[in-house]
């Protein structure tokens, strides 16, 4: 299994919304997890973030699934990921490993700039880090990038 490392990220939520409308055009299963206010801000920015796209998205609180009709939905925000049936890929966004990350095929994790941010990354890459079978990539992100 692949764990991608996108760290020195300045904006998190613009570079989560980059990332899941990537996915959405590749065709993707997407699991983003965080803690609440970070995915409802994002739920709304995947509204706005681009005016010529659309990313298809469903917001799951607490433990929930998403009705049938809803299940086809690429991009699930969800506040508790360990609760929902494997999807292709798992975006965390929050500070800690997400519980039931293994039943994912690919991991990412963005990390920002923020010191309390970018340490709970390097903790979460020590974490991955010490368990076998796992290929850890590190994409840190330049002023240009």
């Amino acid at each position: 299994m692949k764990v991608e490392f996108n760290s020195g990220v300045v904006d998190k939520l613009s570079a989560a919304c980059r990332f899941l409308l990537k996915a959405q055009a590749a065709g993707a299963a997407v699991v983003v997890c965080g803690d609440r206010a970070m995915l409802d801000r994002l739920d709304q920015a995947l509204w706005s973030f681009d005016p010529h796209s659309f990313v298809a998205h469903v917001r799951l609180k607490g433990s929930g699934v998403p009705a049938e009709a809803l299940s086809r939905t690429p991009i699930w925000l969800v506040d508790d990921p360990a609760k929902i049936a494997a999807r292709e890929i798992l975006l965390n966004l929050g500070p800690a490993m997400v519980e039931g990350w293994e039943t994912f095929e690919r991991i990412v994790e963005i990390v920002s700039t923020e010191a309390g941010d970018a340490d709970a990354g390097r903790q979460r890459w020590r974490d991955y880090s010490t368990l076998p079978g796992l290929e850890l990539v590190h994409q840190p992100r330049t002023a240009s990038s």
